[in-house]
């Protein structure tokens, strides 16, 4: 016995989370996000590797995150309202994601900015994904 998958929600909160994402880490925190990284623009523009297939691996994590999402949120029944969804996705990115993203931070000595955006950036996600999943179950 298990919970059932929502598909179609899945896939779209995936695509929300790529989407988040992009937006994130461009028009609103690119800058500051690479100057805690210590890169700029052109040594973006020349940096070794795949960005397709960075960019397809995002994409396909970003589902690998939504599954399970779905598949904890299925585990309540009834199925939780939107804002127990809310509560749901944020506590697993605040409980789980964060802080093992900190831990790594620490040992790499990142700027404070970068934990803050990072950070920022994978409770936004949750909460889209948390969102999404709710309303198209």
């Amino acid at each position: 016995m298990g919970t059932e998958i929502h598909w179609l929600a899945v896939i779209a909160a995936g695509v929300a989370a790529f989407v988040v994402g992009g937006v994130w880490y461009s028009a609103l925190f690119g800058k500051i996000w690479m100057a805690a990284r210590g890169m700029t623009a052109e040594s973006m523009a020349g940096a070794k590797g795949n960005v397709g297939m960075m960019f397809s691996l995002t994409f396909v994590l970003d589902l690998v995150m939504a599954f399970f999402l779905d598949h904890v949120l299925g585990t309540y029944q009834p199925q939780p309202d939107l804002g127990l969804s809310l509560m749901i996705a944020g506590g697993l990115a605040l409980g789980f994601v964060i802080p093992a993203m900190v831990v790594n931070y620490l040992y790499q000595q990142a700027k404070p900015n970068l934990f803050l955006i990072d950070g920022g950036h994978w409770l936004v996600v949750f909460l889209v994904m948390g969102a999404v999943l709710n309303l198209l179950s």
